[in-house]
């Protein structure tokens, strides 16, 4: 994961794990507060997100489909708007532009360059 998602000393895809990473722009960096909540082994995995000294809890979702032999990915992070509207770098485009990065970039680079 540390070569596509966030820097994450340790992950373990169990119910009640515990992980944070820091994560933000040049400007700001925010400690990440998750708990793994769901886990169906190689279907989904679901785990709380929230910032450490901010209001609000979300929910980040991934989701493996079989299509015809090959993989769909589902990801929904619900609970945005418990997050401090005042605070701008907690709008919901910036996690759209976040998650842009990460799956369609990240992600699809490590894919198609691990082998």
């Amino acid at each position: 994961m540390k070569k596509w998602y966030f820097d994450l000393s340790e992950f373990r895809p169990e119910v009640g794990f515990e992980f944070q990473f820091e994560g933000g722009d040049a400007n700001k960096s925010y400690l990440h507060l998750c708990k793994v909540t769901e886990v169906i082994e190689g279907r989904k995995l679901t785990y709380s997100w929230r910032y450490d000294g901010y209001e609000g809890n979300s929910f980040v979702t991934w989701e493996l489909f079989d299509e015809n032999g090959k993989t769909r990915l589902k990801l929904t992070h619900a609970g945005l708007e418990t997050f401090p509207e005042s605070n701008p770098d907690l709008a919901r485009k910036n996690f759209e532009m976040g998650w842009d990065e990460i799956i369609g970039k990240s992600l699809v680079n490590y894919l198609e360059n691990k082998n």
